[in-house]
């Protein structure tokens, strides 16, 4: 079929449009990269946009010298694992338990977790109670108290609602008990959601820093993010970690920018392996079949 000449101009205001916006888009990150390699003039003067200006690679040598970076990079990845599979193993549980008619109480659970979404202890009777617990300065301080996140667990219940309660059944008649449905049956059709849930709460524990900041006392313990923050306050303040006295004005002009990338850069590897399943993962679980 021949396209007529009124689509084929749509096609290439439409190709130019969306090449615009992919831009916009773009713009921020590549200016955040470029400032990152961009010598401290060229920074201050505003003259950097998605080019590096006056190459440089100071504050990444600054920070890539200091042995605590890198135990703190791995902290945080031991704490985004960990932290992971213990969010998706209770939120699961949770959701398909909800999800399932049958349950007594099943509105009062529902009811009782959104509750929680909008009203909370507070910092202070959360610091008390996580103190009394034995729980400061040690993982669990970070992993366990936010574990489960109302609004991933009910993008999971209505999608376990909308499965076919057919294929239990067929499964109970196999000779399937609850838990073998949910692991042989349920969870291989609901990889789509599965992986959403996996970059919602990966993502979460990655960027997190305000509970180790508060429950975290030894700096061998801190995520990458409180030592990055701490490299922010130092740098600007006046004093930098692992920073000399003739570098420190460098590393204070794009100490930011840098930051920004090496916390983004895990994140952006690991993105495209599971975009695929993202879109199709929340509308599954958000709108009713």
């Amino acid at each position: 079929m021949q396209e007529s000449k009124s689509y084929k101009v749509f096609k290439v205001f439409n190709a130019i449009f969306l090449l615009l916006v992919v831009f916009i888009t773009l713009y921020p990150f590549l200016n955040v990269v470029a400032q990152s390699f961009s010598s401290e003039s060229y920074i201050n003067s505003g003259k950097v946009s998605i080019i590096p200006r006056g190459f440089n690679v100071d504050t990444y040598k600054t920070i890539s010298r200091d042995s605590m970076f890198w135990t703190n990079y791995k902290n945080t990845i031991i704490y985004t694992v960990v932290g992971t599979l213990i969010s998706m193993f209770m939120t699961t549980i949770f959701a398909y338990a909800i999800s399932k008619k049958r349950l007594m109480g099943r509105k009062f659970w529902t009811m009782f977790a959104v509750f929680t979404m909008f009203f909370s202890g507070g910092l202070i009777p959360n610091y008390v109670l996580i103190n009394s617990l034995g729980m400061n300065n040690t993982m669990w301080a970070l992993v366990v108290p936010g574990a489960i996140s109302i609004y991933n667990m009910l993008i999971m219940k209505s999608f376990f609602e909308n499965m076919p309660e057919e294929l239990e059944e067929a499964a109970a008649i196999d000779g399937l008990n609850t838990y073998g449905i949910l692991l042989r049956i349920i969870l291989p059709l609901s990889k789509a959601v599965m992986a959403t849930m996996v970059l919602f709460y990966a993502v979460g524990h990655w960027n997190s820093w305000f509970p180790a900041f508060l429950y975290l006392d030894k700096k061998e313990l801190f995520p990458v993010t409180i030592y990055l923050r701490n490299m922010i306050a130092g740098a600007t303040g006046g004093a930098s970690a692992g920073a000399s006295a003739d570098n420190l004005t460098q590393i204070s002009a794009n100490i930011k920018s840098v930051t920004m990338v090496l916390t983004i850069l895990p994140i952006l590897t690991i993105y495209p392996f599971v975009q695929r399943y993202f879109v199709t993962g929340i509308m599954l679980g958000s709108v009713k079949q």
